[in-house]
């Protein structure tokens, strides 16, 4: 039998879902459906559902898709991922005041947790996590 795949999710993924205005949208749920037929346990760490409910309610004035997402954290349809202070170090080792502006602590995060959990793809189009080792969702 093989192990199921896990594959943690980034807000840039949580956003085109939920905006159909995305330019991602459409790519985002091929993936989505690519992920449900690969049975894929998909992680949500709690940085990434506060990051994409941010973004929703402050840039896409969207509040009703913010409250939402926040609502996520809810529901055990979703396995969310805490965040400790172990994951935090963990995540400092991929920060680097050098990074692009676009490349976050937030992203940081999702980095470390795919190392913790041992993640086999990262659900997002971030080519900062191709330069940290990892594969994308989409490249499964």
């Amino acid at each position: 039998m093989s192990k199921q795949l896990v594959v943690v999710i980034d807000s840039d993924a949580i956003i085109a879902q939920t905006n159909p205005d995305d330019a991602l949208h459409r790519k985002t749920l091929e993936v989505s459906l690519k992920l449900i037929s690969l049975n894929a346990r998909i992680l949500y760490p709690a940085s990434t559902l506060a990051e994409a409910s941010a973004h929703i309610q402050r840039v896409l004035k969207d509040s009703i898709s913010a409250y939402n997402v926040a609502q996520t954290v809810r529901s055990p349809a979703f396995e969310i991922v805490e965040i400790n202070q172990d994951t935090l170090s963990l995540a400092l080792t991929y920060f680097s005041p050098t990074s692009s502006k676009k490349n976050t602590l937030f992203d940081c995060i999702v980095a470390a947790v795919a190392e913790e959990k041992q993640a086999d793809a990262i659900f997002s189009f971030d080519n900062f996590y191709k330069k940290q080792g990892f594969k994308l969702a989409s490249e499964l």
